[in-house]
């Protein structure tokens, strides 16, 4: 499916911002035409050479009252367009489809009311989508352009945004705030699906089914810290990033700052728990406090043993 940037009528506020927006454009641009050949005009006219003498020009005060009340009634015309835009985002339908959107350090997570987690934000066209937005460590900027929606995700601050779908496609969502290092890497997509064909998609439970009964602990770990961004932070060929490589840490000995104080500790499967639920109490020696935001109330103690699993195999 092809990656739709910019389309018209994507969802049911693109009329509203591209009409605020060319008008102001508009305006902006007949003042900078409009000005530029007056200054133009004044130079050719009030040159030194056609004016030798200083000459007093004496004041008008309809002159005044007309470049005073016409750029005010612009500016509130400018208004109004932009205002008229940006109220309906405001206020989503009360029988909006809820979803969560978790933003971190560098990735968006989505999570719907049946459970269903995601790294892909999936959408039904014509039908309100409420967006209840998190940061779990600093402001992040949820955009998406073709959508015309874009709101600060700050931490600490319930905010939301909502949008209908109007066009079936796969379109860019992107991080608008400089929110770190990899800042550029928090980038994903939305998918809007026809209604019948995303109902069809959320009460599918088969890879709910596989990730229990087929896939192996190993597969599910993977998945899992695939989903929650950790494969942004931290490399598995040794390479160092923000955090400590995972290639062959577990049951290695580490060197950790523990409350001012560097300690040896063996990476097992407490470490690894420990790691996870509260990342700034054991600071690998070399890298930074604070980077990593804990994981309670989002991560299973069971998610966390699989996760360990697809660990151990990193040699």
């Amino acid at each position: 499916m092809y990656i739709l940037s910019s389309t018209t009528n994507a969802s049911n506020f693109v009329t509203g911002v591209d009409k605020a927006f060319m008008i102001i454009m508009g305006i902006s641009f007949v003042f900078l035409i409009g000005l530029t050949f007056t200054m133009l005009y004044f130079i050719y006219k009030y040159n030194r050479k056609k004016n030798p003498v200083a000459t007093q020009i004496e004041g008008s005060t309809k002159l005044e009252i007309i470049w005073t009340v016409i750029p005010t009634l612009l500016v509130l015309v400018m208004f109004y367009y932009g205002w008229a835009g940006w109220v309906p985002m405001r206020n989503a339908p009360k029988d909006s489809f809820n979803i969560q959107v978790t933003g971190r350090m560098w990735n968006y997570t989505f999570q719907y009311e049946n459970g269903k987690t995601t790294d892909t934000l999936f959408v039904p066209m014509n039908k309100a989508v409420k967006l209840k937005l998190i940061s779990m460590d600093v402001i992040h900027g949820f955009y998406i352009p073709a959508f015309r929606i874009k709101e600060d995700v700050v931490p600490g601050r319930e905010k939301s945004a909502w949008f209908i779908a109007q066009q079936e496609g796969l379109f860019e969502l992107f991080c608008s705030e400089y929110c770190g290092l990899d800042h550029s890497y928090m980038y994903t997509y939305v998918k809007a699906m026809p209604e019948q064909k995303f109902n069809a998609w959320y009460v599918d439970t088969t890879k709910h089914v596989d990730a229990a009964v087929v896939d192996s602990p190993t597969a599910n770990g993977k998945r899992i810290m695939k989903n929650i961004g950790c494969f942004a932070c931290h490399t598995v060929d040794g390479n160092k990033l923000v955090g400590p490589s995972f290639k062959g840490i577990y049951g290695h000995k580490v060197t950790v700052t523990t409350g001012g104080n560097d300690r040896e500790v063996t990476v097992d499967d407490e470490y690894i728990k420990k790691s996870i639920y509260d990342p700034n109490a054991d600071i690998v020696k070399g890298y930074n406090k604070g980077l990593m935001q804990p994981y309670v109330g989002q991560l299973s103690e069971d998610d966390i043993k699989q996760i360990t699993e697809y660990l151990k195999t990193l040699k």
